[in-house]
């Protein structure tokens, strides 16, 4: 297994978080060009916050993501 590491000034990282949610009530509204749109501006604000969204899958009503954070920037934040 060829596992990659990333690194800033003071550490060494693979933090990898699945992270998955889903409207109210998971009512399905990711539909038609709900889903499309949302995709682009997730990631358009990791890319602001330098996040690395490995895996991004969507359905009518949850989405999972696969994100990588740096460490010391917290997974807290890019939420």
């Amino acid at each position: 297994m060829n596992t990659t590491y990333k690194s800033n000034n003071n550490v060494v990282y693979s933090c990898k978080y699945h992270v998955v949610w889903c409207p109210k009530h998971r009512r399905k509204v990711l539909i038609n060009g709900v889903e499309v749109r949302l995709k682009e501006l997730l990631t358009e604000y990791a890319a602001n916050l330098s996040v690395d969204i490995l895996e991004m899958e969507s359905m009518p009503d949850h989405v999972h993501m696969l994100l990588e954070v740096d460490p010391q920037f917290g997974i807290h934040k890019a939420v």
